[in-house]
């Protein structure tokens, strides 16, 4: 079975040839995915996307990957520009044709109401095409300003005639508004009464009538504590949590670890790798044989780990509370061991 999957048909060509180029270096290190990602600080669920042509890698993580296989990162950087530029154009022509699709559509639902949109109502004057302010009928129009009657020519008596009635002003036998926002406001004056007259009443019950000698029952107990801190986004456990679990999957590792031992046992190369983030450490072998073993011991607790065909392994984690406390061994299958000292 092939290690690398077929790169994407619509990658533009440049973007292929870089990725392409990616596949070979870490192909010549040796390394797995998950030791490039260990070793660059870039997760390895990234790598996959950067190898597999899904997402262009950014130029931290080729500068790094060029340090971990030993490649002129002058070189690698100016391929990488070249993909970056052909990679901003393939983006540039993705946008420009959605927003052609998104037009499209919203002409295409703007045609749904005819060439002149949708239709208004008609006002009261005859007219449809233009909009009215008038209210139903039974209410008058609004935009008709109100005009008091005025007395007639024939009559001195004015006081005796009445102002038709407007729905905007209050008539005798109504309340006017000033009645209505007084009953609302003593309304609401008496609730907030209602309501802190409760809070009162609550508080007495509650503190008291105590006896002098029950004052200790008032002070709140203490909250409980935990060791664990407050862990960064990503990483998912911290001390005794992270043992038998997988760095790389916890967040421990990349750019959170750092190696405190190291020995050469044969032709391999063994590791203690320790996050202080995460309290706990794990071991690396590298430079190995398939069926090569790599082991981790930290306050009587341990892990192992197994060579395959990639030529390098780590071990599960094991809480440590100092990174000291860990020491990492390894057994060749050429019979050869050997563990790791302190730096």
């Amino acid at each position: 079975m092939p290690r690398w999957k077929a790169l994407p048909e619509e990658l533009d060509p440049q973007v292929r040839e870089f990725a392409s180029q990616l596949r070979r270096l870490v192909d010549r290190s040796g390394l797995s995915i998950a030791a490039v990602a260990d070793r660059t600080g870039y997760s390895k669920t990234s790598w996959e996307r950067f190898l597999n042509g899904r997402l262009l890698a950014p130029k931290g993580a080729i500068v790094a990957l060029a340090e971990v296989t030993g490649t002129n990162p002058v070189h690698l950087t100016t391929m990488w520009e070249l993909a970056e530029r052909a990679w901003s154009r393939a983006e540039m022509r993705h946008d420009m044709t959605m927003e052609a699709i998104r037009i499209s559509q919203a002409r295409a639902a703007l045609g749904e109401f005819g060439p002149n949109g949708p239709a208004a109502p008609a006002g009261r004057g005859g007219g449809t095409g233009g909009l009215t302010t008038a209210a139903p009928d039974d209410d008058g129009p609004r935009d008709r300003p109100y005009v008091p009657a005025q007395p007639s020519s024939g009559s001195g008596r004015a006081g005796n005639r009445t102002a038709p009635s407007h729905p905007g002003a209050p008539s005798p036998g109504r309340p006017g508004r000033g009645r209505r926002r007084t009953t609302v406001f003593l309304a609401g004056l008496v609730g907030a009464l209602l309501v802190i007259g409760a809070a009162v009443l609550l508080t007495d019950l509650g503190g008291g009538g105590e006896e002098p000698g029950n004052d200790v029952a008032k002070s709140p107990s203490a909250a409980p504590t935990t060791s664990a801190p407050e862990l960064p986004d990503g990483v998912k456990c911290f001390g005794a949590d992270c043992t038998g679990q997988d760095p790389e999957n916890m967040g421990c590792g990349g750019q959170l670890a750092t190696t405190t031992s190291r020995a050469t046992v044969g032709t391999a190369l063994v590791e203690v790798r320790y996050s202080k983030t995460c309290g706990a450490a794990w071991a690396r072998i590298t430079q190995a044989t398939a069926g090569d073993k790599v082991q981790i011991s930290a306050g009587g607790e341990s892990e192992n780990g197994l060579v395959n065909a990639d030529k390098d392994a780590y071990t599960p984690m094991v809480a440590v509370a100092a990174e000291a406390e860990a020491e990492a061994c390894a057994t060749l299958t050429t019979g050869t061991k050997g563990c790791t000292t302190e730096q």
